[in-house]
Parts: C-alpha cells; structure tokens; sequence
C-alpha cells in the first residue's frame, strides 16, 4: 500500500485516506454491473494506491455491492475502514423508506455477513425516515455500537436540524451528501452545522456524476439503465448550458498541468480539512487521475480565480427527479 495522505471525519478520530472509493457504479445506478473480474481488479488497484475508504449500503445491488466488498476487501480487513448504509425497505430505494430500530439491527447483522466481517466501521442512515423519529435511529445505533458491531455512524443527505437532533442521542462521525462545484447548496446551512459540531462531511457526486470530468456533453448518450437519464440536470439542454462550468475547470486545469476532474476534486479538499470525497469509477485510468488530485495544491489565488467565474455561471436543472428530491434535506 502507497503511503496516502490521511484525513480524519471531525472529532471522531476515524482516520481515512484523503480520498475515499465510491463503489456504487460497480454493482448499481449506472448502466449495466461492472464486469466482476474487473470490480476485483479495480479494488485491488485503490487498496494498492492506498486508499482506505470504500463506500457501499446494502441498496447498491441490492446487497451485490456488500458482497463484492466483503471478498475483495477480507485480506485487508484490519487496514480499511468500510462504510455502508440501512434505511431502505428490502434494500430497495423504489420501496421507501424503512429505519425502525428492528431493521436497522437485521440489516446491520445481514450487511456484516455479506462483507465477511464483525464490526462495521461506519454505519449510514441512507435517508432520513419520515415516519421514524431520528432519536429512535440513534438509539438503535447506539446499542449497535454498544455491542461492537458499528464503531461509527452517519447520516447522509440529512437536513441541519435531523443532524442536531442524532448528534444529541449518539454523536455523529460523518455526513454523506452531494457536494461539489455542480452542486454547493451545502455552504449554506450544512457546513457551518457540521462545523460546529465536529463532524466530517463525506461528498459523495463530488465530480458531479462525471459531469465535471469534461467526458459528457450534450450529445452524450447513456446506458437505458443509468440513472443520469431521469436527471433533470442531464437533459440535453441543461447539459449544453452547464458546459461553462467544465469550460471554467479546463481553463484552471491547463495552468496546472491537471485535469478538470483533479481541479474539481482538489477544490473541494481545499475547502475543509475535514472533508473526503468518495468519487465513484469503474475505470482503472479514472482511479489513478482522482488519486492525482490528492497532491494537487490549489493556491489562495486559484481558489479566487474559480470562486469569481463559478460566482458568474448558474447551474442549470434540478439534481434529482421530483419523487428523489422530496427524500433529501429533511
């Protein structure tokens, strides 16, 4: 294993490497499952480079995900730190939500089969359940931790005032939710509270589900089965409109010898010490440039140059469809 820098998620003392795997795209959400041979392959590579952070919930799949990271990851186990997620009935997202203290343990004790393993370093609420009050989900957490199943947990894509709410009953490691140049609704309101309150923030889309790499355009064509498709932000039109903000990144990327999705991912490094991006590949190319971005100094000046044309450009289009929108925020 490469010596990769490390970040700890706030005050937890949970220490990952500075850039974390987002492992969805392996099994789920875009276009066909990643060929399994080439999955393990692409593991191997981020443990090899370094990388001690692997992302997956049981609804990648369902469950594919957890048991591709339960075989690939078992030799390591004592150098990674696995995250997965509850919270949906079944494991399935079209189903709703589900995060009664019962589920939330079954689904933990079947989640630590699937990744061959005792403990969970880091357990997510995937969504906030509105029929669940937050302080039943911690408690359930709590006595999970208790027993040594989950050493940390976390919310992800939880509004400031749920995040308050679970922090008080069992304190929380780490937020996941969108962030990135494509998307900054978190500087508002989520930053500063997770600032406050010592908790680290996970983004997950941190290149805008590959918008900001520069490789889509608008007459890019995705898979009948990929998510992008229900994208409001991906439509057509929203894509040629959106084009200024990769045009922006080309621009920086060219003074620094980088490319747009190391700037994008070293801009969102430089925001926080407290911050890991999860980017998500199935492409071994892909894993090597997002590892580049770790090493990449953007300078007070860089920041300034992004910040005043980013100030300029409005992104156009919604980031989910509306039934996923009324999911997130709560």
């Amino acid at each position: 294993m490469i010596n990769m820098e490390k970040r700890k998620l706030g005050n937890s003392g949970l220490e990952v490497s500075t850039l974390g795997l987002g492992c969805m795209g392996l099994s789920f959400g875009y276009g066909p499952a990643t060929d399994k041979k080439e999955a393990f392959h692409l593991l191997r590579a981020a443990v090899d480079e370094g990388i001690t952070f692997f992302d997956t919930a049981e609804a990648y799949g369902p469950f594919d995900n957890e048991v591709l990271l339960g075989e690939v990851l078992a030799p390591f186990r004592d150098k990674v730190v696995i995250a997965t997620k509850f919270g949906f009935k079944e494991g399935k997202p079209d189903l709703g939500m589900d995060s009664r203290p019962g589920t939330v343990r079954s689904v933990a004790e079947a989640a630590l089969k699937r990744l061959k393993t005792d403990y969970i370093d880091l357990f997510y609420q995937h969504r906030v359940d509105p029929n669940v009050p937050i302080e039943d989900v911690a408690g359930a957490i709590k006595d999970l931790i208790k027993e040594g199943k989950i050493m940390h947990w976390g919310l992800s894509e939880a509004g400031a005032q749920t995040i308050r709410n679970a922090h008080a009953v069992q304190p929380v490691t780490a937020l996941q939710s969108e962030y990135s140049l494509f998307f900054r609704e978190p500087e508002k309101e989520i930053i500063p509270t997770l600032e406050e309150l010592g908790i680290g923030f996970v983004p997950f889309s941190p290149l805008g589900k590959g918008f900001l790499t520069g490789a889509i355009n608008e007459t890019t064509k995705f898979d009948p089965s990929d998510f992008r498709n229900i994208v409001p932000r991906f439509s057509e039109e929203n894509r040629k409109a959106n084009q200024a903000l990769v045009d922006l990144l080309k621009t920086i990327a060219s003074q620094k010898k980088a490319t747009p999705a190391q700037i994008a991912l070293a801009w969102l490094l430089a925001q926080k010490t407290w911050i890991v991006p999860i980017p998500g590949t199935t492409k071994l190319h892909r894993l090597q440039e997002n590892i580049g971005a770790v090493s990449l100094e953007l300078t007070s000046e860089d920041l300034q140059q992004i910040e005043t044309t980013a100030a300029k450009i409005t992104v156009q289009g919604a980031r989910y469809p509306e039934h996923l929108q009324k999911r997130v925020g709560k």
